[in-house]
């Protein structure tokens, strides 16, 4: 029988140690990662168990009487260990309705973890969902490149690369600020939106996980022109931000550094990941932003929502 508690704060040892140990989790389900934001959440993590063994956890939070698989992050179902099979999951998310329709939930709203992330195979909560009836709600569509296949950037990429390569440096950087200023020039002057973290925020969390948490920068005398933030999750690397100056951009200083990412760098990690080039759940691609991803070798891996009307 698989019974279901909400997360408490006396919990976090134990729901890391779970999550760094589990078949489907990243260091974004850590508890310091998820909340560094705590205050602008209300917390609904919940937590199976079979017996007294924690079975699974499932990040969330509450928002107007729906339960969010948690809306900080892009993703994050059910993540379970390797004990984890269908029978199981079908309990466990039949619990997870039970308990949540107990507290007023009208609905939950769940995002699975991607398969490039899993270090076995995790799917038993996409099974355990459609025997729920969960409608798929958004699929965003991100750009993906694999170690084992790896395809080359465009031949016009590859020339830009190489034509301007010498003009500066590639090298790791600590200094957020500069980063965000680039990144918040850019994004306001292009689609009049901020980054989602601010550099105090990069800095805290890079603090806390910087192993996992990097800046790979162009410099032209000393001078910031681009730079790419990556989450390093093991099997994937993921590009969280990316931004150049005017003068960056000319020289095409970020394909200059994912060069350096995906060719040199971290060429042995299975998977390289841009992040979807989706809108509005999905019914809206960027078809400009998916082609200069794809021009660099990624394909389509599609990060999905469900559903579940309780």
């Amino acid at each position: 029988m698989v019974t279901i508690r909400r997360y408490r704060a006396e919990d976090a040892k134990v729901w890391n140690r779970f999550v760094a140990h589990s078949k489907n989790g990243v260091f974004l389900f850590d508890r310091g990662f998820m909340d560094y934001h705590a205050d602008r959440f209300v917390d609904g993590s919940l937590m199976a168990f079979e017996g007294e063994s924690l079975l699974a956890v499932l990040p969330a939070n509450f928002r107007e009487g729906v339960l969010y698989s948690h809306q900080g992050l892009t993703y994050g179902g059910v993540v379970s260990d390797r004990r984890m099979k269908t029978a199981d999951m079908m309990a466990t998310l039949e619990a997870i309705c039970t308990h949540a329709r107990q507290a007023g939930v009208s609905r939950i709203v769940y995002k699975p973890v991607p398969h490039i992330y899993h270090g076995l195979p995790a799917e038993e909560d996409l099974y355990a969902l459609f025997r729920c009836g969960a409608r798929l709600v958004a699929r965003g569509v991100s750009s993906t490149i694999s170690a084992e296949n790896r395809l080359a950037f465009n031949s016009g990429r590859r020339w830009r690369v190489r034509k301007n390569q010498a003009l500066g440096e590639v090298r790791e950087s600590r200094d957020f600020e500069a980063f965000v200023g680039l990144l918040a020039q850019r994004l306001a002057e292009k689609y009049d939106v901020r980054p989602v973290h601010t550099a105090a925020e990069l800095e805290l969390l890079h603090s806390r996980f910087p192993e996992q948490i990097r800046l790979f920068a162009w410099h032209v005398q000393g001078r910031m022109e681009a730079g790419v933030l990556v989450f390093d999750t093991g099997r994937v690397l993921h590009t969280q931000y990316i931004g150049a100056s005017e003068a960056g951009r000319r020289a095409s200083a970020t394909d200059i550094i994912l060069d350096h990412l995906i060719n040199e760098r971290y060429a042995a990690r299975p998977w390289f990941d841009f992040g979807v080039s989706t809108e509005q759940g999905g019914t809206v691609l960027n078809a400009g932003l998916a082609r200069q991803k794809e021009e660099l070798g990624g394909r389509a891996v599609c990060y999905d929502a469900y559903e579940i009307d309780l």
